[in-house]
């Protein structure tokens, strides 16, 4: 399998200009196998100094990464445009929306709300929402539970948008709409990659922007968001720190890799982002929660990492590689941005620094 994936070249894709036209160039670093195939394609016009040019006129993505993505790792994120989804319209009830910008509730948590409780009201079409009782809310509970198969942490989050209504924009009784069934959560412990699928993750990103956002997020702890929403004025340099805006919109300070500081003044030469740290490719604009998502799991898939990976198993495993070389919890505690330290205490059940020097009781049965 190894000996397999070695063959594999690399391509990275360029918008360009070749003889007064647009052209997409394909620079293919010198592998003779992608060299051959570039040449028996009837799209390329040209191949010299490591590259082939292709008309943009005639350039399909798809097609392309068809034909060459059986052979090379394709980087393809400076000619891919996305296109916008288009924007849902959100049935809200006066004051909903104003009363969450006037309490600052995070974009996140805004965004939400808006959706959870727009479908609230959309089940209810045709009934006055005002009139609903607690029996009439937990038959919508259960219906989202039995039929949309939702998870226990977005019937909680639904729960949160529906009790925000009757409570904070109509002034309700607490008492009385928590009686609003609940789910019971089951704290399972965090997922974590070890050391060494942490390296091989990171030896599968070309890309020097994704290699800068994977190597940010494990060596600082950062949540996705976090690391979307940094400016390049949050990387402290001179104090070898990061300023990051955490959940709640409060302000913290994690470490800045000496390793991370050297990639990321590389990737500022190159890319000149504009706004945020890292940007998408409209200027200005953050760069994709969900095209990050993908970046990590197809470098996953390429380190040959068989189970699920996901961006945050990069904040767990920070936390726990911390506390396996020696950082006492209250430290590590500090970086994540945790208010209580039983959360963060969760990462000394994962953690098998301590678990490998126990003996085995079986491996002493013949002693006794």
């Amino acid at each position: 399998m190894d000996k397999v994936r070695k063959q594999r070249g690399n391509i990275v894709l360029h918008k360009d200009r070749r003889g007064g036209e647009e052209c997409i160039r394909v620079d293919y670093s010198d592998c003779q196998a992608i060299a051959l195939l570039l040449a028996q394609d009837t799209d390329v016009v040209a191949i010299e100094d490591g590259s082939g040019y292709i008309p943009a006129a005639v350039f399909r993505l798809p097609d392309f990464y068809d034909r060459y993505s059986p052979h090379a790792y394709i980087d393809y994120s400076r000619v891919y445009v996305r296109h916008p989804k288009p924007k849902r319209e959100y049935t809200l009830p006066k004051g909903y929306l104003e009363l969450l910008e006037q309490k600052r509730y995070s974009p996140s948590t805004v965004k939400t709300y808006k959706a959870y409780f727009s479908d609230f009201m959309e089940y209810h079409k045709g009934r006055n929402i005002d009139r609903l009782k607690v029996p009439d809310i937990n038959k919508y509970i259960l219906y989202l539970v039995n039929e949309k198969k939702i998870s226990v942490s977005q019937q909680n989050m639904r729960i949160n948008a529906i009790k925000f209504y009757y409570e904070q924009v109509k002034g309700g009784k607490r008492q009385y709409y928590g009686g609003i069934t609940r789910a019971k959560e089951y704290k399972s412990l965090p997922e974590v990659l070890s050391r060494n699928e942490v390296r091989r993750i990171l030896s599968c990103l070309a890309n020097r922007k994704h290699r800068c956002m994977i190597s940010l997020i494990y060596s600082a702890g950062l949540r996705r968001s976090e690391l979307l929403n940094l400016t390049p004025q949050d990387i402290m340099s001179e104090r070898m720190l990061i300023r990051i805006m955490g959940k709640g919109k409060k302000c913290r300070y994690s470490l800045l890799s000496e390793k991370v500081l050297c990639e990321l003044r590389e990737y500022f030469k190159e890319y000149r982002p504009k706004k945020w740290l890292f940007e998408g490719d409209t200027p200005g604009e953050k760069y994709s929660a969900s095209a990050l998502v993908k970046v990590l799991k197809e470098a996953a898939d390429r380190a040959g990492i068989k189970h699920r990976v996901h961006v945050h198993m990069l904040r767990h495993s920070f936390a726990t590689h911390l506390l396996e070389q020696g950082t006492d919890l209250r430290t590590i505690q500090e970086l994540l941005g945790h208010n209580d330290i039983k959360t963060t205490s969760i990462y000394l059940h994962v953690t098998s620094a301590h678990k490998s020097s126990i003996p085995n009781p079986l491996d002493s049965l013949d002693d006794s």
